[in-house]
């Protein structure tokens, strides 16, 4: 499994053979600015975690490009359909799950709020638990910490954690190792930090805090990738 950062919240996961885009926030990225562009980006599928416009982003002009199957919560699949005339779609909602040719995706709470640019309502903002090739990745979505979160590293042997650590629109630094304790992923990637001055923070030193608490971290650049083995 190959995934690689585009800076804030936006990934590619490269599962079986299938490009996934989650959170596809490209034009108007200044972190992704140089590195990918929404025009020529490559997608299987798009995954969504909210509807705020800094993670739906560019998903409608690459959805109709590319034919790419959209997953996400009802209301957002909803609104890609009826606003987009995009009919690829897959809604689920909270607590749910479902097997897909490239792994099993379990759709979380996240502790956050969500609508569209143009202010319809987004539905319940959300996480991705995602099972592939053996390994479990947990795609928090926006969130502060959550009771439940106890719950999922007791269920949940995860492999890499994709954490919002920005502060100020999400859980920041200090919380993120509270939510470490409570999940014990093998692997930390920090995400939705630095793409604008709201959220800007001294990654350097949250790294290095993560460390001293036990914690083993990757912090991406723009562009860069990484692999993650079968299991």
């Amino acid at each position: 499994m190959k995934i690689t950062y585009y800076g804030h919240s936006a990934l590619r996961l490269d599962v079986l053979g299938t490009r996934i885009l989650v959170d596809p926030f490209l034009s108007g990225n200044p972190l992704a600015k140089g590195v990918v562009s929404a025009d020529t980006v490559e997608a299987d599928v798009i995954l969504l975690t909210h509807a705020h416009g800094d993670h739906f982003g560019d998903t409608a002009a690459i959805a109709r490009r590319t034919g790419a199957l959209v997953v996400a919560n009802h209301e957002i699949v909803s609104y890609v359909q009826s606003k987009h005339g995009h009919g690829r779609v897959h809604g689920m909602n909270t607590g749910g799950s479902w097997d897909f040719p490239w792994g099993r995706l379990i759709q979380t709470y996240a502790r956050h709020s969500s609508s569209f640019p143009d202010g319809t309502y987004g539905g319940n903002p959300n996480g991705y638990l995602l099972y592939a090739e053996g390994r479990c990745l947990y795609l928090m979505g926006d969130t502060a910490p959550f009771a439940e979160m106890a719950w999922i590293g007791e269920e949940h042997d995860v492999d890499v954690a994709f954490m919002p650590v920005g502060d100020n629109y999400t859980m920041g630094p200090d919380d993120s190792r509270r939510v470490a304790r409570l999940i014990a992923p093998a692997l930390t990637v920090p995400v939705h930090f630095n793409t604008f001055d709201a959220i800007r923070i001294d990654v350097e030193a949250w790294e290095r805090r993560m460390g001293a608490a036990g914690f083993r971290t990757l912090v991406l650049r723009p562009g860069a990738s990484f692999e993650v083995e079968p299991a």
